[in-house]
């Protein structure tokens, strides 16, 4: 068993080359091999927003307060609310982040393969950020 203590794990400024505005990451878990989860509370102040993305093994969001927006390539853009999860396929193209006037924190939760939790892509436009929603 391995117990990490509240405080060992500092907040952290997600990576400007993903992100579009400020966005605090929290780490929670990034399990030792074999296992392969990482999970991690992730805080979009307004209008912030992760760019076009897709896990290989999918990913899991769930919303813990906030009100944000989610969408997968092709498709339109959904709000999320606090209690939605989000089951994002492996390999689907995506984005996610908080809406333009409130910020949005959610639990990510996404497994390795062969070391790789993500692949990240261009950044979302304003234009795709701010199209009606479905």
């Amino acid at each position: 068993m391995d117990i990490t203590l509240a405080g060992t794990r500092p907040t952290r400024r997600a990576p400007k080359e993903h992100f579009t505005g400020t966005v605090l990451q929290d780490p929670i878990n990034m399990a030792p091999a074999p296992a392969r989860l990482n999970v991690s509370r992730v805080s979009f102040e307004p209008g912030a927003r992760t760019n076009w993305h897709h896990h290989p093994l999918g990913q899991t969001l769930y919303v813990i307060s906030g009100v944000g927006r989610v969408q997968t390539k092709g498709g339109p853009v959904q709000e999320i609310r606090p209690g939605d999860t989000v089951w994002i396929p492996p390999g689907e193209v995506h984005w996610h982040g908080a809406s333009p006037g409130n910020s949005m924190c959610h639990i990510a939760m996404q497994e390795a393969l062969d070391g790789v939790f993500s692949t990240w892509l261009h950044p979302v436009t304003d234009e795709e950020y701010g199209a009606a929603l479905g």
